[in-house]
C-alpha cells in the first residue's frame, strides 16, 4: 500500500531501461506469451532486438516441450525462433545428468519431452525400484499413485536413489487467471512420505539454468538483461548471478507482490508490458505507443 491507503499500481512502480544491452534472456509463460497468444508488444520487441544484433534467448522451466516444441510454437505466433535460442529444463536436466551421473539409472516422472531427450542422450530408464540410483520429479500431468510409490519404494525402502527436480515451481500459469499444478508439488509428495530432500534444482533459478544459457551467448552478466515474471525463479537467478534484471506485470507478479518483497529482492527494472525494455529514446524515434499491439 502507498500513504493514505491508496492501492498500488503498477504506473507507480514502473522503471525501464534507458539503454540497450547485448543480451536479452526471456521467460516464456507470462513473459513473452500466455496461452497461445502473444502478450501485447512481444513481436515488435523481439524483432527489434533482433534487427539490433542483440542476442535473445529464450528460457522455461518448463520440461513439457522441448526446445523443438518451443520454437514451433513461437514461430506459429509469428516469432521465427530456431530451437538453439531456446533453454528448458528438458535441457538442463538431461545435460546435469550427462554431467554428474552419466551411468545412473534414473525415474522421471515426468511427460514425453524428457523421457525422449533421456533416451536420445543414452541414459537408462527404469521403474524397477530396486535398480533406480535418481529419481526425476517433473511437471508431470500423468502423475498418479503408481508413479509415487516407485519413488518411495527406490528411495525409502531400498534406500539407493537420489531426488532431483526440474525446477522447483508450485504452478504454471495458464490462461484465464487459473493455473496447473507444477514440478514442486510433486516433490513434495515425495518428501512428505520418503522424508527425503530434493537435493538439485536445474531450473530457475539455480545457477545451472544461467550457466548453461551464458556458455550458449558469450557475454558476461553485466551485458545482458534477464526479464521474467516471477520473483522468485528468473528475476532470483538473475540477482543472484549480478545479472540485470526486469519483471513484467503480465503473469505472475502483481504491484502489490512486488511491493511487499524486500529491497534486495527487487529487480533493477519494472515493467507493465515487455516492449519497455526498449528505452524510451526508442520508443519515440520507432514512433511507438502502447495502442499500437
Amino acid at each position: 500500500m502507498t500513504q493514505k491507503g491508496t492501492q498500488t499500481s503498477a504506473t507507480d512502480l514502473i522503471r525501464v531501461p534507458d539503454r540497450l544491452y547485448e543480451g536479452y534472456i526471456f521467460d516464456l509463460d507470462g513473459t513473452i506469451y500466455l496461452g497461445d497468444e502473444l502478450l501485447p508488444g512481444a513481436k515488435r520487441l523481439i524483432e527489434t532486438l533482433r534487427e539490433n544484433g542483440k542476442k535473445v534467448i529464450f528460457l522455461s522451466n518448463n520440461p513439457t516441450k522441448d526446445p523443438e516444441m518451443y520454437s514451433e510454437k513461437l514461430t506459429r505466433l509469428g516469432l521465427p525462433t530456431p530451437q538453439e535460442e531456446t533453454v528448458n529444463t528438458v535441457v538442463t536436466m538431461t545435460q546435469w545428468l550427462l554431467q554428474n551421473a552419466p551411468d545412473a539409472t534414473v525415474f522421471p516422472i515426468s511427460e514425453e519431452p524428457l523421457k525422449k531427450a533421456l533416451r536420445e542422450a543414452g541414459i537408462r530408464m527404469s521403474e524397477d525400484a530396486e535398480e533406480i540410483d535418481i529419481v526425476i520429479a517433473s511437471y508431470d500431468r500423468t502423475f498418479e499413485y503408481r508413479k509415487l510409490q516407485i519413488a518411495f519404494d527406490a528411495i525409502w525402502f531400498h534406500k539407493r536413489a537420489r531426488l532431483v527436480t526440474t525446477n522447483p515451481d508450485r504452478y504454471c500459469a495458464v490462461p484465464g487467471g487459473r493455473g496447473e499444478a507444477d514440478a514442486a508439488s510433486i516433490v513434495a509428495a515425495i518428501e512428505a512420505c520418503t522424508q527425503a530432500k530434493c537435493e538439485v534444482n536445474v531450473g530457475k533459478p539455480d545457477p545451472i539454468m544461467l550457466e548453461t544459457i551464458m556458455g550458449m551467448i558469450g557475454l558476461d552478466a553485466a551485458e545482458c538483461v534477464c526479464t521474467g515474471d516471477r520473483l522468485y525463479t528468473e528475476i532470483r537467478m538473475a540477482l543472484d548471478a549480478g545479472m540485470p534484471a526486469a519483471v513484467v506485470f503480465t503473469g505472475e507478479t502483481t504491484p502489490e507482490m512486488l511491493e511487499a518483497e524486500p529491497e534486495e529482492n527487487k529487480p533493477e527494472y519494472v515493467l507493465d508490458r515487455i516492449d519497455k525494455l526498449i528505452p524510451q529514446k526508442m520508443w519515440e524515434e520507432l514512433g511507438w505507443t502502447a495502442d499500437d499491439e
